[in-house]
């Protein structure tokens, strides 16, 4: 029977295209932001209408989450009062038309596989839906704003799982949805990811190729990805590069076959690990897998010569950080690289404090990083790979070198 009155796919594709999507810049997007602009685009909406939040900052907590913020000891959960409220404010001609903040459940993780699980943190997986009763608590600031409000239950870390969630999720949010079409998106959201995910662990073995042809230092930060955002980590790394030291995240490591046999492959043939990925030697609760890839982030270091410092970041009474402070301080102590710890990190750090140990860890780095690499590689394996690997092409990134 003909329908008369059906919207037409040209009509649900202009309407898509048409919609503006509002992202918080906040926890699980800061390692998931290339799955849901791929997911997007691939559904139909145009990316320069796919739109985050600034960082994290003191301002935009006053100004835009003054009066929002709910009870949760976990300040980085707080903020996120901070990001809603910027995206709810923009100014007439860039007002978005649905704030997207997904429950991620899990993650996915290269250590999918090796581990028991990569569940994502539970506080941070029911941020979403705890920060929005702050901005119901008086009126509905969504509605008056005319924003729908969608925050899918989504497990990233099971492929097969995500297109019926989504499809669920975003029923009523996206015109004219179906599940072949979301199935469709999420493979390209995931292909986006995994190429994002490759160009960064291939620039860090760049970086690392250069550090191993010139005999030089580097640092590894063991965090959770949003210690990236300069109002969470407090741009500790980034205050470490300007003293010359290029700086390496755990999450985004090299894991090609033949660095990780150089590296891992005695431990392997000697029955201590199934595999370069296992962890279970080191932390049987692999279940959690930011806690997870900071532990291997420890043994991937612990077994680099040219990392020759490692940097802990963890906000402030982390309950998920705080059994494994003890295990990852073991594991690159032993191995002879320095080790450095900030576990308190919130809004109330002072910046002197800050800049006081960050140059104590530029003074021992300066000091001691040439007998740290001697001493880490006469304990390596022969026939590093990082030495066979000729410069890249054209003039390098990254900040320099520092004598």
């Amino acid at each position: 029977m003909q329908r008369w009155f059906a919207r037409t796919p040209s009509a649900d594709s202009k309407a898509r295209a048409e919609l503006r999507i509002g992202i918080p810049k906040a926890l699980g997007l800061w390692s998931t932001h290339q799955f849901w602009v791929g997911f997007f685009t691939a559904l139909g909406i145009e990316p320069r209408r796919i739109v985050f939040s600034s960082d994290t900052s003191e301002e935009q907590a006053r100004q835009y989450g003054k009066g929002r913020v709910t009870v949760d000891c976990c300040y980085p959960v707080k903020c996120i009062s901070g990001h809603y409220g910027e995206l709810l404010v923009r100014e007439k001609h860039r007002k978005i038309d649905v704030l997207f903040s997904p429950m991620i459940y899990s993650l996915p993780s290269f250590l999918k596989g090796h581990a028991l699980d990569t569940l994502a943190c539970p506080r941070v997986m029911a941020a979403p839906e705890n920060i929005k009763a702050g901005f119901l608590r008086e009126k509905d600031a969504f509605a008056e704003h005319g924003v729908r409000y969608a925050a899918p239950f989504v497990s990233l870390g099971d492929p097969k799982l995500v297109p019926k969630q989504l499809h669920e999720g975003l029923q009523g949010v996206i015109p004219a949805l179906t599940l072949a079409e979301t199935r469709n998106a999420a493979r390209e959201g995931y292909a986006a990811l995994e190429a994002f995910n490759a160009r960064a662990a291939r620039r860090s073995r760049e970086v690392l190729a250069r550090c191993a042809r010139e005999d030089r230092p580097c640092l590894m930060v063991l965090a959770r990805p949003y210690h990236m955002d300069p109002g969470i980590g407090h741009e500790i790394e980034m205050d470490l590069q300007a003293h010359g030291y290029p700086v390496l995240w755990a999450q985004h490591f090299p894991t090609d076959p033949d660095l990780l046999e150089w590296m891992f492959g005695d431990d392997i043939r000697r029955g201590f690990i199934r595999s370069p990925h296992d962890i279970s030697d080191v932390w049987p609760s692999s279940y959690s897998a930011n806690t997870n890839e900071i532990l291997w982030g420890a043994k991937a270091a612990a077994r680099m010569p040219w990392i020759a410092c490692v940097i802990r970041l963890a906000s402030y009474e982390c309950g998920m950080d705080q059994p494994s402070y003890t295990p990852v301080q073991q594991i690159v102590e032993r191995s002879g690289t320095l080790f450095f710890s900030f576990q308190d990190l919130d809004s109330t750090k002072p910046a002197a404090s800050m800049k006081i140990r960050v140059e104590t860890i530029a003074y021992y780095l300066q000091k001691h990083w040439r007998d740290i690499i001697e001493r880490k590689k006469a304990a390596s394996a022969p026939g590093c790979p990082l030495r066979k690997i000729a410069p890249p092409a054209g003039p390098a990134g990254g900040p320099g070198f520092r004598a």
